[in-house]
Parts: structure tokens; C-alpha cells; sequence
């Protein structure tokens, strides 16, 4: 129990941002907007937020708020640089694409034709690392996989130039990218004299069993792979949009392969996120270090872009993007709501008091919006919850509506809905609290559906385990640990070595 709770504290990030003036740089959307946007600033406590919103090529609205740096009160602008984390990988599926289209090289290669040292199955080719669909039955399941870094030395053999060549003159150079870069080490940013926003997390230390509410110095990640790695600008991610809607980069064949999902049942083409949501195609990508976070947002009916980034992490990891529904993200429903699907009325936020009469809100046309909104919201406070038990209260409070709106939908199948419950279970048993047994139907009832779909799914086995471990069911808890440490063809990660340390201690 004592590594489940070092790990989950681990993904804890800190900052206590104070209120201060912000100057909107372009005419204003709605009202609404600007206001949750603020409101989410403030709730996650994030520092410095740059948000910026194109229609076509033109920006509708750009904003900075906040600070770049804390303690000498320096504000995020334009130029600052943010650490874009996982947004890099679309840039590497813009450069496979290419080389595709140049012939050197095919999607359907190997990856063992390129990397043979590596012992990678035959099977595995290019295009399952592009689509994290190489773990489990290839090509079948989506899970997102730190297998993606291997495509770097596949771009560097394939074009014969190191990855930071091949980004620096196919993406940046060409689209006079000033303020993108590849981030290697704390000398690169001195010798060229970049401005980059510091890093912060949201923490501090434990009283009582919570986490102190406090803004702490956070860290940067040097380096880059395939993976993660690009440091840049929202206006400079825009530019990169732009180039996509004009076929400035790839093809409009090449584009249509990249954003289309690689399987039926998968939120993920080639190197990006797609997926339909009330009709409309979403192309999207996350990132997510330590101390930022990012969004990239494309609405292709609409022609809108949405691109947001932040000097703490916190606007993406409560929202568990890595299970691939944006729509889990309060910051994406914010601009969704407002400026895609017009429900300008609609709260962000649900209060204890509108939660009583939010059914009386709901109709066919918003019924699903509601439904994915409140999932969003609750997994929010649950994050929040470990530093003030109000907002785990809160968070079952919404639970509780949404079970009683929602109980006979069959898209309860919900990864992150069962993350949610998950927690909220975890909590209590961290904090020595009774059993949370509240929703322990709804639990059982989404896990088991959600394996019956994939049996495989790390998470929900993991999530399955972790029920049956607060319940003190030693054989059940062993099935579900066992079944992530015993699949085939996975890459060892953090939920293979938690089942691993558990099953060794029954030893």
C-alpha cells in the first residue's frame, strides 16, 4: 500500500497562483469563456496560462495570464517558451508522414527492419507504434505506450539525419517556427537566450493526511525523443495548425491517413488524437510533464484551433487525457461548449445547489454533453480531494446525480469514470477512513464491462484489483493483478511493477 500511495502523491503537482491583472490581446469571445477560463485558472492553482483561438488563420482570441515566474513577478507573454511535453508527437507523425510520402520508408516496415538489437516482434510494424496499437493483440487495442520513442532512431535511419535535424528543417525552419525548439539541456537555454516559463507543481507537504495547498519550484525535463521534448509557443502551435489546414507540410492524403482513428474502436490516428464527439470530429493531442501541461484542439467543421499551455500540470492530469476522450478535460468542454456546440447557458461548474435541479436543465441535445460534463467535473474535485476533503464531497455528490441521471445508459463504460470511483476509494483507505463503499455497484458493474471489451485493459484490471484489494479479497485481487503482469507483449510500466511489488508480497 505504501508504493500505491508514494505513487499517487507523485502525480501531485504544486502552485498557488494570486490574482492579477490580464490584458485580453484580441477582441473578445464570450464572456463566458474568459470567465471559466479564469475560473479554472484559479481552481487548479496554475501560474501562467496561455490560451490562444483560431478561426482559419485568424485569431479570434489570445490571451496570457498570469506568470512566467513567481518569485520576480515576471508574466507569461508571447514569447515565453512552454515545454510542450507529448504535443511533440504529432510533429514526429508530420515527419513520418513525409518520409513516407518521399518513399523512404513504409508505414507497414517493421520496426525489427530498422531496429533489429531491440528484439521487437516481426509483426510490430511502424504504423502500431504510430497508433499505440502495438501492445496486446497488434494493431487491435489502443493503449498509449512509451513504445513511441523507438521512432526516433526509425526517423534518423530512415532519413539519415538525427531526430533534431529532421524536426529543425521539415517542421520549424520551413514554417519559421522563432520560438520552437527541441529543449536539451539548462546551456541551451542561456546560449541562445530563450525565455521559458519556470516550472511549478502543486503540493507542498502532508498535514493530517492532506497535501498543503502551496505553490513549490518544480523542475524541468530535459531532453527529447519521438515522444515528448518540443518547447514552444501557443502562437507558434498555431502556425503549425495553420500549415495543416493548407497541406503546407503533408498531403491532404497523408493528413486524412494521420487523423483518421486506426481502428473503429480507437480515439487515435497516426501521432494525434481523433475522435466524434455529438457529431463532430475532434483532432486533438495532450502533453503532460511534471510542471505543464498542453492542449492542441482542432475542430475541422467549424475550422476552429484551440490550442492552451500551462507552467504546472494540472490542466491536464486530473483529466486523465491518456485514456484518449477529451472530453474528460474541463478546459476542452469549456471552449466546446462555447464555441462549438453553443451551450452558453450551461454552467462548467456544477454547485451543490444546481446539481439539485440540473435534471430539469437536460434535453436531448445537451443529454450527452451533461452526462461526459459532470464525469469531468468529478474527476476534478477527486483529484482535488488530496487537499481538502470538500472536494472529494463534492465529487460524490455529482457521482451520486449522475448515477441517478445517467443509471441506464449503456455508455457508462467509462475508463475514467471508474478512475474516478477508484480513487475515491484509494483515498479513504490512505486516510484510515471506513471503507467508501458508496458506489460499489456502479463500480463492479463498469470495470466488468469494460473487460468484457478488452479483457486486456491494464487500467481496468488495474482499477478491478484495487476494489477487491479494499475489500480484502485476496483471490480476486490476484486475478486482476495477474493479468497485468502475465499479458503478452506489453512494455513494463508503472501498473506492471505496483501488480509485481503486490503478488510478491503474498509470497
Amino acid at each position: 500500500m505504501k508504493s500505491k500511495i508514494t505513487l499517487i502523491l507523485l502525480f501531485t503537482l504544486l502552485l498557488n497562483s494570486c490574482k492579477e491583472e490580464k490584458e485580453v490581446i484580441i477582441n473578445n469571445p464570450t464572456g463566458t469563456f474568459i470567465s471559466e477560463i479564469d475560473q479554472l485558472k484559479d481552481y487548479f492553482q496554475i501560474p501562467g496560462l496561455a490560451v490562444l483561438i483560431k478561426e482559419g488563420n485568424t485569431v479570434i482570441h489570445e490571451d496570457y495570464l498570469g506568470y512566467a515566474t513567481i518569485a520576480d513577478s515576471i508574466p507569461l507573454d508571447k514569447t515565453t517558451t512552454i515545454p510542450m511535453a507529448s504535443l511533440t508527437k504529432i510533429f514526429s507523425g508530420i515527419v513520418i508522414m513525409q518520409l513516407e510520402e518521399e518513399g523512404k520508408l513504409s508505414l507497414d516496415e517493421a520496426v525489427s527492419d530498422y531496429l533489429p538489437e531491440m528484439g521487437v516482434p516481426d509483426d510490430i510494424k511502424i504504423k502500431h507504434i504510430l497508433s499505440h496499437t502495438s501492445q496486446g493483440t497488434i494493431g487491435k487495442h489502443f493503449y498509449y505506450s512509451s513504445r513511441f520513442g523507438i521512432l526516433t532512431p526509425i526517423i534518423e535511419k530512415a532519413d539519415a539525419q538525427s531526430f533534431e535535424d529532421a524536426i529543425q528543417k521539415r517542421i520549424i525552419n520551413k514554417l519559421q517556427l522563432t520560438n520552437t525548439y527541441l529543449l536539451k539541456d539548462s546551456l541551451q537555454i542561456s546560449s541562445q537566450n530563450r525565455k521559458i516559463a519556470a516550472p511549478y507543481f502543486l503540493g507542498g507537504d502532508m498535514k493530517d493526511g492532506f497535501l498543503l495547498k502551496e505553490t513549490k519550484d518544480g523542475f524541468i525535463d530535459y531532453g527529447f525523443s519521438a515522444s515528448a521534448g518540443i518547447t514552444s509557443t501557443i502562437q507558434d502551435l498555431g502556425i503549425l495548425s495553420n500549415a495543416l489546414d493548407t497541406n503546407t507540410l503533408i498531403t491532404e492524403a497523408s493528413k486524412e491517413k494521420m487523423m483518421t482513428p486506426f481502428t473503429n474502436n480507437s480515439p487515435y490516428g497516426l501521432g494525434i488524437f481523433t475522435q466524434t464527439f455529438l457529431g463532430e470530429q475532434l483532432i486533438w493531442g495532450y502533453g503532460q510533464y511534471d510542471c505543464y501541461s498542453s492542449l492542441f484542439l482542432k475542430v475541422p467543421s467549424k475550422n476552429l484551433t484551440y490550442i492552451i499551455a500551462a507552467n504546472n500540470n494540472l490542466m491536464s492530469d486530473p483529466a486523465r487525457l491518456i485514456n484518449g476522450d477529451l472530453t474528460t478535460s474541463l478546459f476542452a468542454m469549456s471552449f466546446l461548449k462555447n464555441y462549438v456546440f453553443h451551450f452558453d447557458e450551461m454552467p462548467l461548474f456544477e454547485k451543490t445547489a444546481s446539481l439539485t435541479t440540473i435534471k430539469n436543465n437536460i434535453n436531448d441535445t445537451n443529454r450527452e454533453f451533461y452526462r461526459k460534463k459532470l464525469i469531468a467535473q468529478a474527476s476534478a474535485e477527486a483529484y482535488m480531494m488530496r487537499f481538502d476533503n470538500s472536494y472529494g464531497d463534492h465529487s460524490k455528490a455529482i457521482l451520486k446525480e449522475y448515477f441517478n441521471l445517467y443509471s441506464n445508459d449503456e455508455t457508462n463504460t467509462d475508463l475514467t469514470l471508474l478512475f474516478n470511483l477508484q480513487f475515491l476509494k484509494t483515498m479513504a483507505t490512505m486516510r484510515e477512513e471506513p471503507e467508501f463503499t458508496a458506489f460499489d455497484m456502479e463500480y463492479k458493474k463498469i470495470g466488468t464491462q469494460l473487460l468484457s471489451i478488452d479483457t486486456h485493459n491494464p487500467y481496468a484490471n488495474y482499477y478491478m484489483a484495487n476494489y477487491y484489494q479494499t475489500k480484502n479479497s485476496i483471490d480476486s485481487t490476484t486475478h486482476f493483478f495477474k493479468k497485468i503482469v502475465d499479458a503478452e507483449n506489453f512494455s513494463p510500466w508503472w501498473y506492471t511493477n505496483e501488480a509485481k511489488q503486490w503478488l510478491d508480497s503474498q509470497d
